[in-house]
């Protein structure tokens, strides 16, 4: 139900879709009731949100925090497996044309490619299935395993968990297949911004020995604070990313399934 109500719910908060529907509830109340000033006002909140978010650099002020809360480790020794979140795989479009197809998450699949090549006795666990409402014709795992295979990693390396839809899912479920042992190292791959949540769940799930490893940065740095975007596409896109992952951090802590409201290394 949780997986349900998340999905529905953010759909309705997304700051693209919610400024849309304001104008054009705006307009249409502009139009059809005698609250012509409310209507107005509302489409031009609305327009002017659209905007902000998609121009200015509002998306960077909410995304550098995220991207910059877990930084890449200096020195790694010997690592017991490398744990890749799901999400760089396009399950749509993988199970509709026959092969892995990749979303702007892609780094989660490659980097982690780099990884096992560097640690070759780590075992690589893949978590990810359906993260949609309507399940696609294939899951994450299995276009990551086909990748693994072209990146010239031994199955028997390579542990798949297909049934985790989000990311409390991903923890649990891995924990479950993998029974890490106190004393071992794991790394956790995922987007930067998405690092400080999954290691918050991870941590509350049970896990230890955890090392973040964040990829898929959409930021330079501090630099970008001041840099707004030359579409509004590409702002709305990385304001609906980050505002996401606020929303994630809140509503996990809230219902007990992350460490703190903004996990820390």
């Amino acid at each position: 139900m949780f997986f349900y109500l998340a999905k529905i719910g953010y759909f309705l908060i997304q700051p693209s879709n919610f400024l849309i529907a304001m104008v054009v509830f705006g307009l249409l109340m502009r139009a059809v009731t005698r609250r012509k000033r409310l209507g107005l006002g509302l489409a031009w909140t609305g327009c002017l949100g659209l905007l902000i978010c998609g121009f200015s650099p509002a998306a960077n002020w909410l995304i550098l925090p995220l991207e910059d809360r877990f930084a890449r480790p200096v020195e790694m020794r010997a690592v017991d497996g490398i744990i890749v979140l799901g999400g760089a795989v396009d399950t749509i479009v993988t199970g509709t044309r026959g092969d892995t197809a990749l979303t702007t998450s892609a780094e989660r699949i490659t980097i982690t490619a780099r990884l096992a090549k560097r640690f070759p006795q780590a075992k690589v666990i893949h978590s990810g299935g359906h993260g949609i409402i309507v399940p696609a014709q294939a899951t994450e795992a299995e276009g990551a395993a086909r990748l693994f295979e072209d990146f010239g990693i031994s199955a028997e390396r390579v542990i798949l968990e297909d049934a985790s839809r989000n990311t409390w899912e991903n923890a649990v479920l891995t924990k479950d297949l993998v029974d890490p042992k106190p004393g071992q190292t794991w790394l956790l791959v995922t987007s930067a911004y998405h690092m400080p949540r999954s290691m918050g769940v991870f941590e509350k799930a049970g896990w230890t020995g955890l090392t973040a490893y964040p990829v898929d940065y959409r930021t330079r740095g501090p630099e970008d604070r001041s840099l707004g975007f030359g579409g509004a596409s590409k702002g709305l896109r990385r304001f609906d990313v980050a505002f996401r992952e606020w929303v994630g951090l809140l509503v996990y802590w809230l219902t007990g399934r992350c460490s703190s409201l903004f996990p820390a290394p």
